[in-house]
């Protein structure tokens, strides 16, 4: 048996003992040593829903994970028991079109952990033991911190992010949000060669971040002057990573004429109001995203295991499993922290 949160209707997680499932010949039993708050955590947790994805059935949250193998099937050759492992969160179906292309993320088959897209809804990593295919185990150094392995789940998405932007060599960078994934495509822009990046918030706190982390400009998103002197200067390309319609219309309306636009936040379900004349009007690309693909997954594991990019100082609280309820309260809380991450024993 397995304890897991479980998340029943919004605001009702309950620690829960639940079956391990059969281990099939090539499956790794994982045992829970580390699982980052996402902000699709925090909306199921809070809302029920997390954009178009409401919850029908209880679920078990969490993506962003990394264990120990505690037990492997009869033909798996590629983790042994006792591996430190970060978990890639998603199983796809390998012959669509679209893996076909490499672009596995978008897969209409798609497995991703802790999510309610599909029904029966699909199980996460925030229980004390959790089955997956060996190919979902990347093994890491026994010296790494679980809790930073987590980070290869969103420090993927951020990549994916920047990838889709295209060669940002030099280009004048706005990042619309600084929350988590807000700070770590900031950090993944640097490491992709940006030669300026502004970050903007609504609150002082995670602004405050961005400028230890290395901002250029840590920009109060209703300081109307320092807008317009930004948008006046160029930006080449703009991240919105807030996942709010009026951080969307501000992406909008500051990216220079020709200039790109990545929609990284997560947006409300239903129909969205936004300016997009200004797309036609100054030839905007603006470029969905979504998660990562596996490729992706395996860069951010060997950024994070070489310290090629540092997410340490983004890690600001951690709680035991059975804490969730009151961890999913503080990530939604951006004044008084970061990167929450729920901890095994």
């Amino acid at each position: 048996m397995s304890q897991a949160m479980v998340l029943h209707a919004a605001r009702d997680i309950r620690a829960e003992d639940r079956p391990d499932a059969p281990l099939g010949k090539e499956e790794v039993r994982v045992r829970f040593a580390a699982g980052g708050i996402c902000g699709s955590d925090v909306h199921y947790y809070h809302d029920g829903a997390s954009g178009d994805f409401e919850l029908k059935e209880p679920l078990i949250l969490g993506h962003e994970i990394a264990g120990t193998v505690a037990e492997i099937g009869s033909a798996v050759d590629t983790v042994s028991p006792g591996d430190p492992v970060a978990l890639y969160p998603a199983r796809t179906c390998g012959r669509c079109p679209a893996c076909r292309a490499g672009r596995d993320n978008l897969c209409p088959d798609t497995f991703f952990f802790g999510s309610a897209s599909r029904r029966p809804h699909m199980q996460g990593g925030f229980r004390s033991m959790i089955t997956v295919r060996q190919d979902q185990c990347y093994r890491q150094p026994p010296d790494l911190d679980p809790a930073l392995s987590a980070f290869s789940e969103p420090l993927a998405v951020c990549l994916h992010a920047v990838d889709r932007a295209g060669d940002i060599a030099g280009a004048r960078v706005l990042i619309v949000g600084a929350g988590p994934i807000g700070q770590i495509l900031m950090l993944a822009a640097r490491h992709a060669g940006a030669g300026f990046v502004a970050v903007s918030d609504l609150l002082a706190e995670p602004l405050a971040t961005a400028s230890r982390l290395g901002a250029d400009l840590a920009l109060d998103a209703t300081d109307t002057d320092a807008t317009r002197r930004l948008a006046a200067d160029g930006i080449d390309v703009v991240f919105e990573a807030s996942g709010a319609p009026a951080g969307a219309a501000a992406a909008l309306a500051l990216v220079r004429r020709g200039g790109i636009v990545v929609q990284v936040g997560n947006m409300p379900g239903g129909d969205t109001a936004l300016p997009v004349y200004h797309v036609g009007r100054k030839e905007i690309d603006w470029r969905g995203t979504m998660r990562f693909t596996r490729a992706m997954f395996e860069r951010s594991v060997n950024a994070i295991t070489t310290g090629t990019i540092d997410v340490s100082p983004l890690l600001t609280h951690r709680f035991p499993l059975t804490g969730a309820a009151e961890a999913i309260e503080l990530a939604a809380d951006r004044r008084r922290a970061m990167k929450v991450m729920l901890v095994g024993e």
